[in-house]
């Protein structure tokens, strides 16, 4: 006789073993590698690169002061950096949102066929190498560039803009980059809207202010969330962007990386700088999954 437990017991082998394959790909080229990364991060330098398997923690006191020994000294250019990184990322995602929030709207309006043509639009960016990408905007952004040339040719300024190899340069190309990743997640939330509730706001007398701040866009903050989580994770570590479109005036964490791991060859130091990458990241991450907690729980009581 089968029992609900030996039900249960076979949905879970059942469970395990579909998930078996992620779980071992994960482990492999994930875990594996941070695992590796950790480790480096608290070796030392060795002198012609890689590593010596010496226990030294000091690669952290150069980026945040503490702890530091005789031979490392705290260098305040790598937090600059690294704040420098966060505010571009910061404002990746606020210029994504503000473009993508009200596209979502216009597009869950749109006749099924439009929508399905838009959609395939947005997407399109994905079918076309991201170095092909990034160099479209170096040829737009110079000073010789089709805008600079646009704005001339309409009298709007005298002389080219110096656009190029700048942050706002940067920010444009990461906004470009990820906007559809923004907008995905918004518009899968958007899509599921629930217009009654809006309607119904309407019919109490409330404005249409209100009825955005108290119906629609708390309806659609989980999108917003995930959209600027989704952006905000690559946006910080990115460096190929900046390579290209920043040039040496715009140094991100991603740059420092790079450089350490394949130019001056200090794994440690390069580990180190991943590391409070991804710990940022897990501080967001985790912000988000507590206030969604709280979040469910208040709609539960």
């Amino acid at each position: 006789m089968i029992t609900g437990k030996t039900v249960q017991s076979r949905k879970t082998q059942a469970l395990l073993l579909l998930l078996s394959p992620v779980t071992l790909l994960l482990g492999a080229f994930f875990l594996i590698p941070l695992g590796i990364m950790v480790v480096y991060s608290f070796l030392e330098p060795g002198l012609y690169g890689g590593v010596e398997w010496t226990w030294y923690p000091y690669n952290y006191g150069r980026i945040i002061g503490w702890p530091l020994n005789d031979y490392e000294t705290f260098q305040p250019i790598y937090l600059s950096i690294f704040l420098s990184s966060l505010k571009i990322a910061c404002l990746t995602v606020i210029f994504s949102l503000l473009i993508c929030y009200p596209a979502a709207f216009w597009v869950s309006r749109m006749s099924e066929r439009r929508k399905g043509l838009v959609l395939f639009l947005i997407t399109l960016p994905f079918f076309a190498n991201l170095l092909v990408r990034i160099y479209a905007w170096l040829l737009l952004l110079r000073p010789t560039g089709f805008i600079n040339m646009a704005l001339q040719s309409i009298g709007l300024v005298a002389q080219p803009l110096d656009m190029l190899f700048s942050s706002f340069a940067v920010i444009v190309g990461m906004v470009y980059i990820f906007t559809p990743f923004m907008f995905l997640p918004i518009y899968a939330n958007v899509e599921k809207l629930d217009y009654s509730l809006v309607r119904a706001s309407q019919d109490l007398g409330a404005t249409p202010l209100q009825t955005f701040l108290r119906v629609i866009l708390p309806l659609t903050l989980p999108g917003i969330a995930g959209g600027s989580i989704i952006v905000f994770i690559p946006a910080l570590g990115n460096f190929i962007v900046p390579s290209f479109l920043g040039g040496s005036k715009v140094q991100m964490t991603g740059n420092l990386i790079e450089r350490s791991f394949l130019q001056s060859r200090d794994w440690p130091f390069g580990a180190a700088l991943a590391l409070l990458i991804m710990a940022s990241v897990v501080l967001v991450v985790m912000f988000q999954v507590v206030r969604s907690s709280r979040a469910q729980a208040r709609g539960a009581a």
